[in-house]
């Protein structure tokens, strides 16, 4: 254990997850970033890695090639599991996230044609739509309203099963799944439990497409006779989680941000020509993807000097790296004015967010609609008015209640 002074803070012996404060990332990191941005971390296991806290080094290592996503070499995890890597079932071939180049770039070449910053502006009218719509429902049904299962997750739930094809009156099929899934707390079986269920929802899925195309993504991939239904299974249940979890998420935590900065607030209100930029410094200041990403250095690496040997894992933390002061000045306060271009939040290098324009369109659209249908929006007067998520992958809230 290494000596726990300021000048030599404490090794981790798993990845700090726990924020003080819901909006910052846990405080023991930032020791670690300032006075050694590439650290030793003891994992659960027991296996020597690193944590990687600084801006500049989370940004090299994503970029490097020398640094394996492969779930086959990624045998450590930085957070305790209730499962080992040994219990879970084999990676399915799609799997985006977890395969390298050459590989990766195939799937990613399929897809990346449908995530173009033109096609998901073409989407902005149906997602002021759906917007709109949720926001009617919500004046209709009169305060005080829980916004998380009555705003924030039902809109990317919405667009992502219009994109792909999803019927969403299966929403609750699919978002009880994802929950499961993405909730550290889940048993094992239960954890299987949910892969099996969403596995065989999409099954069926592509089975109807296979014999009756649609306008629609899903439908797409499938009559291009590219991928097999493995693969089809993989990347649809990717784009389908993935798109509503992370936006939902930040929907939620974003506007709760906004009520507890009533001068952010404020701005925006007052100026929806800001909501690009406050979108911008959201996603840098919540930083909502606090576990990971995880490495594997397949040769030897040294970065700033620190030796990162061949099979050691390494475990980027982007909620530090994005409140990193090197990078970017008064850090650790929310500015919905700054410029803040070049935040982590949707990744680095290669395996970048595929689905960040589309993100970025549903969340400039909803936060300015909401303050303005409620200009006087506020937390409702309840102990617990916003609940906090920390024992899920992706941090969030699990309620946000509030009144206007």
């Amino acid at each position: 254990m290494a000596n726990e002074t300021a000048e030599h803070p404490p090794v981790p012996q798993s990845l700090p997850t726990m924020r003080q404060c819901p909006f910052d990332p846990p405080a023991e990191l930032a020791p670690l970033r300032e006075q050694r941005p590439i650290s030793r971390m003891i994992y659960p296991d027991g296996h020597h890695g690193w944590l990687v806290t600084g801006y500049r080094q989370v940004r090299a290592i994503l970029a490097d090639r020398r640094f394996s996503s492969r779930r086959e070499l990624i045998r450590h995890s930085p957070i305790p599991m209730r499962m080992s890597p040994d219990e879970l079932p084999p990676p399915m071939p799609g799997a985006l996230t977890q395969v390298d180049p050459p590989e990766h770039t195939h799937y990613r070449r399929l897809l990346t044609g449908q995530f173009t910053v033109r096609r998901m502006q073409q989407l902005t009218p149906r997602i002021e739509q759906i917007v709109e719509e949720h926001l009617d429902a919500l004046e209709n049904a009169g305060p005080p309203a829980d916004l998380v299962p009555g705003f924030a997750l039902p809109i990317p739930s919405l667009v992502i099963c219009e994109l792909l094809g999803v019927p969403y009156d299966d929403h609750e099929r699919f978002q009880r799944d994802s929950a499961t899934m993405f909730n550290l707390d889940t048993p094992g079986d239960k954890l299987i439990e949910a892969m099996n269920d969403l596995t065989a929802f999409l099954a069926e899925l592509v089975e109807r497409k296979r014999a009756k195309p649609e306008d629609d993504l899903l439908s797409g991939l499938i009559t291009g006779g590219v991928l097999n239904d493995e693969e089809l299974l993989t990347i649809a249940m990717t784009l389908l989680v993935a798109g509503h979890e992370t936006t939902a998420n930040m929907l939620s935590l974003g506007t709760y941000a906004l009520l507890e900065h009533p001068g952010q607030l404020a701005a925006l209100r007052d100026d929806p020509a800001l909501a690009g930029n406050a979108v911008e410094e959201l996603l840098r200041y919540l930083s909502i993807v606090h576990i990971g990403p995880i490495r594997a250095a397949l040769e030897d690496v040294e970065i700033d000097g620190v030796l990162i040997k061949a099979g050691e894992g390494v475990t980027l933390n982007l909620p530090a790296a994005n409140r990193d002061p090197a990078r970017f000045g008064q850090a650790d306060e929310l500015d919905i004015t700054r410029p803040a271009t070049g935040h982590v939040s949707f990744g680095h290098g290669v395996h970048q967010c595929l689905g960040q324009q589309l993100a970025r369109i549903e969340m400039r659209v909803a936060y300015p609609a909401l303050l303005r249908r409620f200009p006087g929006l506020r937390l409702a007067d309840e102990p617990d008015a916003a609940v906090p998520r920390p024992h899920a992958a992706i941090y969030g809230l699990n309620r946000l209640l509030v009144t206007w």
